[in-house]
């Protein structure tokens, strides 16, 4: 472990000393206590944000300067791997509600080099959260009216790995294209002609290339896959240089999910591309693709952040997670099931069903 010192960043209000946050709104910093802001200089994407080397990073060679240590609250329910910051000891997840004690344990990790910042203050995600419940008719009205009423959401910067590759694949297949022949059936006694499709077959062989950049992979267990990713699409175009000033005010949560593993989800994403167009370069019709060879040179990552509102709500012993994307306001969570309205629905359904064999007896 390194002996550097953690870094810990304070944005005090100028006016009343109390702790700035940055104002999604207004793309400011701004005091809650006094109303104060402050101007964020440079707040916007721009600039080239410099990619790290994969291999350099896979041998521990990465310089000083792209590595940090960070004080962590480490979640022994869900795995979640929250920052701390200031004088922080005890807390709740922020992901699942349970109550944690940091034992203030150090985690050294590669330093984020881009984010995007908080685009929808807590209400808006609120609303848009409140929105999609809405939508759920079968939810519990208690969690709903919990949900709409209940504590504060939290804005979590969740880490993101982005990955960039140059990669030339060697294939071979074949390429299938499709004529019609006349064939004569016999159907309820009559002699019928009909065109039947064939597909005749012919050897390819060639080379593709594709330059792949800004792979995105999720860089945490913390939360269902199935609910990060439907948060998508990001905007990565929005992505700007890291800077402390944006999580003032927020979390930033540790990446749990390593460099490694993380380019073997890149990998996949990468080798479904490359197929798609191996069966664009055969043509034809159809396409059979009988080996596929691929070189990747020039792999470069970065260690990105990217803005989630997080709700954890424990409704009747069980706890509920909801997601809302901070930059486009796409919600994701889990499903709540009201057992009364199914009932009802159920019984509903039955009396309908019921008069409508009625009438249709009387008929």
């Amino acid at each position: 472990m390194s002996d550097d010192p953690i870094e810990e960043h304070r944005f005090p209000c100028d006016s009343c000393g109390s702790d700035l946050r940055f104002d999604a709104d207004a793309g400011l910093m701004s005091c809650d206590h006094c109303g104060n802001t402050m101007a964020l200089e440079g707040h916007g994407p721009s600039g080239a944000i410099r990619e790290l080397d994969f291999n350099s990073a896979l041998s521990d060679k990465l310089p000083d300067s792209d590595m940090e240590e960070n004080r962590i609250l480490a979640c022994t329910n869900c795995g979640a791997q929250v920052e701390l910051s200031g004088a922080d000891h005890a807390s709740e997840c922020p992901f699942c509600a349970t109550p944690v004690v940091s034992d203030t344990g150090t985690h050294r990790q590669i330093k984020p080099k881009a984010l995007v910042a908080f685009a929808l203050e807590e209400r808006e995600a609120r609303a848009h959260m409140t929105k999609w419940l809405g939508r759920l008719w079968f939810a519990p009205n208690g969690l709903q009216e919990y949900a709409r009423k209940g504590r504060k959401m939290q804005g979590i910067y969740v880490p993101y790995w982005t990955y960039d590759a140059d990669t030339n694949t060697r294939y071979s297949g074949q390429r299938g294209t499709v004529y019609y022949v006349n064939q004569t059936v016999t159907i309820n006694g009559k002699r019928q002609t009909r065109r039947v499709p064939k597909v005749r077959w012919s050897p390819k062989s060639g080379r593709v290339a594709r330059w792949f950049d800004d792979v995105l992979v999720l860089g945490s267990k913390s939360l269902p896959k199935r609910y990060t990713d439907a948060l998508e699409p990001w905007d990565l175009s929005q992505l700007e240089p890291y800077r402390p000033e944006y999580l003032a005010g927020f979390r930033a949560e540790g990446y749990t999910v390593d460099l490694e593993t993380g380019f073997t989800e890149a990998r996949a994403k990468m080798d479904r591309v490359i197929e798609r167009d191996v069966k664009f370069d055969i043509g034809g019709d159809r396409q059979r693709i009988s080996s596929l060879s691929t070189q990747i040179n020039d792999v470069t990552f970065k260690h990105v952040l990217l803005p989630v509102w997080l709700a954890a709500y424990k409704y009747r012993g069980k706890t509920y997670r909801f997601v809302v994307n901070g930059q486009s306001g796409r919600v994701q969570g889990e499903r709540p099931w009201s057992a009364w309205k199914i009932t009802f629905a159920v019984i509903v359904g039955a009396a309908i069903a019921g008069a409508i064999g009625y009438l249709a007896a009387q008929q």
